[in-house]
C-alpha cells in the first residue's frame, strides 16, 4: 500500500500535510503509511483513496498475477472501527476497468455506516448467506440469500447484518 499511497500523492501534487489535512488523519499516520508502518483501518483507506479521487483498490491492489486464487477464510481482511464489517478484497478492475471485488463479512449489532464514494461510483451487492439490509441511507433494503442489490455508492449509505453470519459479495464499480 505504501508505494500506490505514494504514487497516487504525487499523481494528485498533494502534500502529505496536504493530504493529510484533506483526509482528516495526522500527518504522522499518513506518513508511517507511506513508509509501509502502520495498519490503517478501512475508514482511513477510504478517507485517502476519496481525496485522490481514485478507487479503494487502487490504494491496496495486490501484485498481478496470472492466476490468482483466493480460498476462504484467506486473503488481507479490512476491518471497520465502527462495526463488525471485515472485507476482503479479492480482485482490483485491470487499467481502464474501474471496479473492485470484495467478500464481506458482518455480524449483527452494528452498522457500517459509509459516507459517498468518489462520484460515478456504483455498489453491486449479492447475499450468500444470512441477511442484510443495505442501501442509501434513508432508503435501505432488506436481502436474503441469492438477491441482488446495486445502488449508487457516491451517496451516503449502510450495511447492517440482521442475523449472524451474514455474507455478501461486493462489487465496487467506479465510472
Amino acid at each position: 500500500m505504501a508505494a500506490s499511497l505514494r504514487r497516487e500523492r504525487a499523481r494528485a501534487g498533494l502534500s502529505l500535510s496536504e493530504l493529510a489535512k484533506r483526509a482528516g488523519i495526522a500527518k504522522s499516520t499518513l506518513s508511517q503509511l507511506e513508509s509501509a508502518v502502520g495498519n490503517p483501518s478501512m475508514e482511513t483507506i477510504w478517507a485517502l483513496a476519496v481525496v485522490l479521487g481514485v478507487p479503494f483498490g487502487a490504494l491496496v491492489e495486490p501484485p498481478d498475477h496470472a492466476v490468482q486464487v483466493i480460498r476462504a477464510g484467506e486473503g488481507a481482511v479490512l476491518h471497520s472501527e465502527q462495526s463488525s464489517y471485515a472485507a476482503t478484497l479479492l480482485s482490483v478492475g485491470p487499467a481502464g476497468a474501474r471496479r473492485d471485488l470484495y467478500r464481506v463479512a458482518m455480524e449483527p449489532g452494528t452498522v457500517r455506516a459509509s459516507e459517498p464514494h468518489i462520484p460515478g461510483t456504483v455498489e453491486h451487492v449479492v447475499v450468500a448467506a444470512g441477511r442484510v439490509q443495505a442501501g442509501p441511507r434513508g432508503a435501505e433494503v432488506e436481502l436474503g440469500p441469492g438477491d441482488y442489490l446495486s445502488f449508487r455508492g457516491d451517496l451516503a449509505h449502510t450495511y447492517e447484518a440482521v442475523v449472524p453470519g451474514t455474507r455478501f459479495t461486493l462489487v465496487m464499480q467506479h465510472v
